[in-house]
């Protein structure tokens, strides 16, 4: 015991389940797959989820398609759009895009968003889109 004693104790913290710094991570991760789409056009997401095959259960890896958050224009003038859920964020009313001069400047954007979404500067939009959105509602029966 002599080498237990010249340890400190102390409680250990709560894990911290903030809604508001969950919902950073996650959206940063939608934004790091973008860039990852950027680079590859055809990068999958892939998940890995528990089935039960034969009445075992075995865990098998599904894929999915990452859609790219931005448009080109005719003149071609790229428009991205920051979506939560399935629908772009409005940053003021009626303008939900932001102008990117050309394909190559994403990239940069997409640092400036997650620099902004690590500054808790896009927290008040995240809240007025999950409070007008169907996201985590349950659906009506028919």
């Amino acid at each position: 015991m002599p080498v237990l004693k010249s340890l400190s104790f102390t409680a250990l913290p709560k894990a911290a389940n903030d809604p508001v710094q969950l919902r950073r991570v996650k959206f940063i991760a939608k934004l790091e797959e973008q860039k990852l789409l950027l680079k590859d056009s055809n990068h999958v997401r892939t998940v890995q989820r528990w089935t039960k095959i034969n009445g075992e259960r075995q865990a098998t890896n599904k894929q999915y398609a990452v859609r790219p958050w931005w448009k080109t224009d005719p003149s071609g003038q790229v428009v991205m759009s920051i979506k939560f859920g399935a629908k772009p964020i409005e940053f003021e009313k009626g303008k939900a895009g932001i102008v990117v001069p050309s394909k190559e400047k994403l990239p940069a954007v997409i640092d400036t968003l997650i620099a902004a979404v690590r500054a808790g500067e896009l927290d008040d939009l995240f809240t007025q889109a999950a409070k007008t959105g169907s996201i985590g509602k349950a659906r009506k029966a028919a």
